[in-house]
């Protein structure tokens, strides 16, 4: 374990660097922070770069930590590498994942997200998605970046557990249709009630800012608008729950 006493050092500089979204795309490299994620991004083999620990941490016996370079830092480091108020000791570089080649055809429950830009609400939909069971999470263009710090807490490490992807809307519904994948689009006009979901053996949700929706140009490319009854006085869900809640429709309906 090496050690590392002054944040002036050029590796603290260019870790902090990886704060923003201009330096993650540009390295391909990015910052989780927590015992539960970088536990998580071990568990399910991430591709970490590093492993950075403050000096007071005590070192999981069960992290298997093998040939990643771990670095021993001050506190001072700890948090200038922390985008939380009370850093947890811990934090790890990771490589992005390669997600040109996925292959939609092999994936038969798909969620699609046409900008959603609030990072809690992706990190909760991406979370959601894992819970039940989705294969594969499209990021469509106007959508928060999936690395963001906030995004990846709230995902809970789920972002280690499926693929999460960016790509082109068009050709991802295009996709679906072909492997015979039914594409249901969120909508609040002219929309089938959720209760009325006829069974599927595939289903790909899309899914729309949290302002303006899903875009009338996916909307017509959909095989069928959804909507969730309100039954109170609120005009509209969070996009987050709403997702939750026609995932795990859509599962039970599930041919």
């Amino acid at each position: 374990m090496k050690r590392i006493e002054s944040d002036s050092n050029p590796s603290v500089k260019q870790w902090k660097k990886l704060l923003t979204r201009k330096e993650r795309e540009k390295t391909g490299t990015f910052i989780i922070e927590g015992p539960h994620l970088v536990e998580e991004a071990l568990s399910y083999n991430a591709d970490i770069k590093h492993l950075i620990v403050e000096e007071n941490f005590p070192l999981p016996e069960s992290w298997d930590t093998g040939r990643i370079p771990v670095w021993q830092v001050t506190e001072k480091i700890i948090k200038t590498l922390s985008e939380t108020e009370k850093p947890q000791g811990v934090v790890a570089v990771c490589g992005m994942t390669d997600s040109e080649n996925l292959d939609l055809s092999s994936k038969s429950k798909l969620v699609l997200i046409d900008g959603v830009q609030d990072p809690g609400n992706l990190g909760t939909i991406i979370r959601t998605a894992d819970s039940a069971g989705v294969d594969a999470v499209i990021l469509g263009e106007g959508t928060v970046d999936v690395y963001n710090g906030k995004v990846m807490r709230s995902a809970q490490g789920s972002v280690f557990h499926i693929p999460v992807v960016k790509m082109n809307l068009k050709e991802a519904v295009e996709s679906c249709k072909k492997s015979g994948i039914t594409v249901y689009a969120t909508s609040l006009k002219d929309s089938s009630d959720m209760r009325d979901i006829q069974p599927a053996e595939g289903f790909a949700l899309l899914v729309g800012n949290e302002g303006s929706g899903v875009q009338e140009a996916w909307l017509k490319e959909a095989d069928e608008k959804l909507i969730i009854p309100i039954f109170g006085k609120a005009e509209s869900l969070n996009v987050a729950v709403a997702t939750g809640i026609l995932l795990y429709e859509l599962q039970r309906t599930r041919k």
